[in-house]
C-alpha cells in the first residue's frame, strides 16, 4: 500500500484505547513516516471504569499513550457521549465528524469495521461512512468485538512499532483488567497478521474505500 498520497490521519475511537488496541502498530509507523495523526475519542467511558477512578482518568492516559506514538496534544479531540449509549446520539455524533472533517480535511479515517458488534462501535463506523464517505476508509480489528472479520488490508510493520504499541497500551492502567490487555496476545496477532502476507508483524484492516 502506497502512502506517499497520505499526508493527514484521523483516527475515530469510540472510547480512548480502542485506536491503539487496533492501530497502534500503524499509528507509530505512520508517525515514524511524519504523517500527521489526529485523534478523537467519543466517549469517557465514566460508567467502565473501576470503582473510585476520577471520571478524566482515561482522558489522561490517552494523552500519554499518545505522545509515546507521535501524536500531538493538539491533535486529540475529547468527547461526552455516554458509553454504551451512542445509538441514541447518532445525530449529534454525525453534526460532530462532520464539523471535524471540514477540520481535520484527512485523507485517511481509521474506524470499527462493518462487522464490529459494539453498540458504540457500531455507531461510529455508521455514521463515520456518512460524514466520510468521499475519503479513504480502513476499518480496524478489535477481534473480541467481532464474530468475523474482513481481513483484506494489511500494514506492514516491525517489532519496534508492535513494542511501541504495548508501551502506548501500558498508559491505560484503567483497563488493566481486560483479559485481553496482554503484550503476548497482541505480537502474536500481529506475527499472525504477518505471516498472511509473508512478513514478519502487521496489523489488518478491513478495506472500506480506497481512492487512487
Amino acid at each position: 500500500m502506497d502512502f506517499h498520497n497520505i499526508k493527514t490521519v484521523l483516527v475515530l475511537a469510540p472510547h480512548p484505547d480502542d485506536g491503539e488496541f487496533s492501530s497502534g502498530g500503524t499509528l507509530k509507523r505512520f508517525s515514524d513516516l511524519g504523517i500527521e495523526i489526529h485523534y478523537a475519542a467519543f466517549s469517557p467511558c465514566i460508567k467502565s471504569l473501576p470503582a473510585g477512578m476520577p471520571e478524566d482518568t482515561l482522558w489522561h492516559e490517552l494523552a500519554d499513550a499518545a505522545k509515546i506514538l507521535g501524536i500531538a496534544k493538539d491533535h486529540i479531540y475529547n468527547y461526552n457521549f455516554p458509553v454504551r449509549d451512542f445509538p441514541a446520539h447518532r445525530q449529534e455524533i454525525l453534526e460532530e465528524l462532520i464539523l471535524l472533517k471540514k477540520k481535520v480535511q484527512p485523507d485517511l479515517v481509521l474506524l470499527p469495521n462493518s462487522l464490529d458488534i459494539h453498540q458504540d462501535h457500531h455507531t461510529i463506523h455508521q455514521e463515520g461512512l456518512r460524514a466520510f464517505k468521499h475519503t479513504r476508509i480502513l476499518g480496524y480489528e478489535l477481534p473480541w468485538n467481532n464474530l468475523h472479520f474482513t481481513n483484506n488490508c494489511h500494514i506492514r510493520l516491525e517489532r519496534d512499532h508492535i513494542q511501541a504499541k504495548m508501551e502506548a497500551l501500558q498508559c491505560y492502567k484503567s483497563q488493566n483488567f481486560r483479559n485481553y490487555m496482554d503484550e503476548e496476545y497482541f505480537f502474536g496477532l500481529a506475527k499472525t497478521r504477518g505471516i498472511q502476507i509473508n512478513t514478519g508483524y502487521a496489523e489488518a484492516f478491513e478495506l472500506i474505500r480506497w481512492i487512487i
